[in-house]
């Protein structure tokens, strides 16, 4: 490896210190906001029950439900985040508790073929086991056959699951159905919110169970979307794209950004700052960073601490974060964006078309621009 490049003490300083000006700068540009007090419960349920499509069931349900998901959060019921919840849904379901998806006993069988091949189990003795009956009389092929919702791809897999021993073996005790419910939220993200936060109804069976009802899928969703401190957001643009690519990834974005004008190096803004855990070859992220660091007075092992930050909150306080900026914004002579769209293609047996994180935000965002325009604002007292 060769000798790694150091400044001189004088310059180190001067670098630390364009570092805190330019952060200082950025907080000056993006001033901590007034919380706003939102709607009074009754007028929020009405606000929202005027915005909801027309065909909706149960209008005052869904009203009620996205309302007391915000409370529940201790998020006020302003027209933004009422909005925000009901373009997210719209997106996702179309306010429908649990989504027909086209095509879905297609998407089942490639997924078990797939699971059987990475496996090495023969496909003959997978689809031989899914003939045995299951708890409902009909045989689990047969309802896979019949399966039109997510929710109950989910039951029949934890039938299968619990009942066959096979099923422990071929799944590995873990359900292939990750997301589910009105606004599509993970489960595993709603069983890490349920540790670190009380489910605010009863739980009648499990956090997974509760993800495929409106009440529960809405309380996480709010909670996917809105529960979160993302200083360098001005837009919830940047939220509806992290609720699509995951938390912070448009701050990640940014910096991503940022590196590749201060590296001169390739970076796709993808939000994911770290290709994988050791020993994976290194992302092209880590890569310009690491060839940054003599220049930003940083050790390789300081560089993989703070990128390993990205995954949640406070990485703008990290000397990576602050020194990237700095220096970029030196070279471009400008102040650069704080967070962007990721670029990223989106992947799923369930989409028909190529889409991609940047139009699934945007189209939740008109979602959202025709929403505030119709909700109208609290009334004062």
């Amino acid at each position: 490896m060769p000798p790694r490049l150091r400044l001189p003490a004088p310059h180190r300083a001067a670098l630390a210190f364009a570092a805190s000006i330019a952060w200082l700068l950025a907080g000056c540009a993006q001033p901590e906001r007034i919380a706003e007090p939102g709607f009074a419960p009754v007028e929020a349920r009405e606000a929202v029950a005027r915005v909801l499509p027309a065909d909706t069931d149960d209008k005052t349900g869904w009203a009620r439900d996205i309302h007391a998901a915000l409370a529940a959060l201790e998020l006020p019921s302003t027209p933004d985040n009422l909005c925000a919840v009901v373009a997210i849904t719209a997106q996702e379901s179309s306010f429908r508790v649990d989504p027909a998806v086209p095509g879905l006993p297609s998407i089942a069988w490639n997924e078990i073929d797939r699971r059987a091949e990475g496996a090495g189990l023969p496909r003959a003795a997978v689809h031989a086991a899914l003939r045995l009956k299951s708890a409902d009389g009909r045989s689990y092929a047969e309802r896979i056959d019949a399966v039109r919702t997510e929710r109950q791809l989910s039951e029949i897999f934890e039938d299968f699951i619990g009942l066959v021993p096979l099923g422990k073996t071929f799944f590995a005790s873990r359900n292939p159905v990750r997301t589910g419910g009105p606004m599509q939220v993970s489960i595993a993200f709603a069983e890490a919110q349920a540790k670190e936060r009380p489910y605010p109804y009863p739980m009648r069976d499990s956090v997974r169970h509760e993800v495929f009802t409106r009440r529960g899928g809405l309380y996480f969703g709010a909670a996917h979307l809105l529960a979160y401190d993302a200083p360098s957001y001005d837009k919830l643009l940047y939220r509806f794209a992290d609720f699509n690519a995951g938390r912070y990834a448009s701050r990640n974005a940014g910096f991503q950004q940022a590196l590749g004008i201060a590296s001169g190096l390739p970076v796709v803004p993808d939000g994911d700052l770290l290709a994988g855990t050791a020993p994976a070859p290194r992302g092209e992220t880590e890569r310009a960073a690491t060839a940054l660091a003599g220049r930003l007075g940083l050790s390789e092992s300081a560089i993989q601490r703070d990128l390993a930050k990205g995954r949640g909150p406070g990485f703008e306080k990290t000397e990576l974060y602050q020194r990237v900026f700095a220096y970029a914004q030196r070279i471009d002579r400008r102040d650069l964006p704080r967070a962007r769209v990721p670029r990223i293609d989106l992947h799923s047996p369930k989409f028909t078309r190529k889409l991609t994180t940047e139009w699934f935000a945007n189209r939740v965002d008109e979602r959202h621009r025709r929403c505030v325009a119709r909700i109208g604002q609290p009334r004062d007292g």
